[in-house]
């Protein structure tokens, strides 16, 4: 996770934690004091927001004081909303709606759109089953319609729903279709970071709103990217000790005990 805690994406993290709630706008100075805290200057933040105004997430206005400021567009909340889901809802245990495939067919006309795809249903947890077949546990469907949708990539891709019947066993598939070792790594790397931090916490530290906030910020920036990486998949279809269910507790028992408390900060 090298590309972490880069200005857009914790911008991006913010507004995903607290900006929804917010009537209006964020102003600009307000949102330049947050990003301040997290290490970020002026300019980074000024630029990265033109970058996502430029790409529809952010949309300028006018804070209720009549300051200038950005609001989530409707695609940047439909985006969040889908990632909450992601984020904060633990996979189900069982594998017990089967999978969703997508299969996709793009003319050699539009041939950069076939990278785009791959991209896309790789950063939505998809697995490749085969060329212009990809995989993921049922519960992706109604994110990946949304995504196809909003990218304009739903005329290229037809989705399935169905059970692996064979041949090769389903935990065998799995090794294939995900590149396993990677997303392990990627759950090691969160628990290096960020289990330290809960420690801290736990132990009766009483830091101030602004820690808070910023050893939360850091910690939903890092894991936010997991849950698309890692598709949630059974514990009898990965390899023993698997980190993930670890850094997913991790990251719950810090939302737990630092979300309310980062709140005030960012409302004072």
């Amino acid at each position: 996770m090298a590309d972490q805690h880069t200005p857009r994406s914790l911008i991006v993290t913010l507004y995903g934690a607290y900006g929804r709630e917010r009537p209006g706008p964020l102003p600009v100075a307000e949102l330049i004091r947050l990003m301040a805290v997290l290490g970020v200057d002026a300019p980074s933040v000024r630029s990265s927001v033109s970058r996502l105004k430029r790409r529809g997430l952010l949309i300028a206005g006018r804070a209720p004081d009549g300051a200038a400021g950005y609001a989530l567009s409707e695609d940047a909340r439909q985006l969040l909303d889908d990632g909450d889901r992601r984020i904060y809802e633990p996979p189900a245990p069982l594998l017990t709606d089967g999978w969703v495939l997508a299969v996709f067919s793009v003319p050699e006309a539009e041939r950069h759109k076939r990278h785009l795809l791959r991209s896309r249903l790789g950063r939505l947890g998809f697995g490749s089953a085969a060329p212009g077949v990809w995989i993921a546990p049922a519960r992706l469907y109604q994110e990946t319609r949304h995504t196809l949708r909003r990218l304009q990539l739903d005329p290229y891709v037809e989705l399935f729903r169905g059970e692996h019947l064979g041949f090769a066993a389903t935990a065998e598939a799995v090794a294939r279709w995900w590149d396993l070792g990677a997303i392990a790594k990627q759950h090691e790397e969160f628990l290096d970071a960020h289990e330290p931090v809960l420690r801290v916490w736990s132990a009766g530290h009483t830091g101030s709103p602004e820690e808070a906030y910023r050893d939360y910020l850091r910690a939903l920036d890092s894991w936010r990217r997991l849950p698309y990486v890692d598709p949630g998949l059974p514990l009898e279809l990965l390899p023993e000790g698997w980190p993930g269910g670890r850094s997913a507790e991790v990251f719950t028992r810090l939302h737990e005990l630092l979300r309310d408390a980062g709140a005030v900060f960012v409302e004072t």
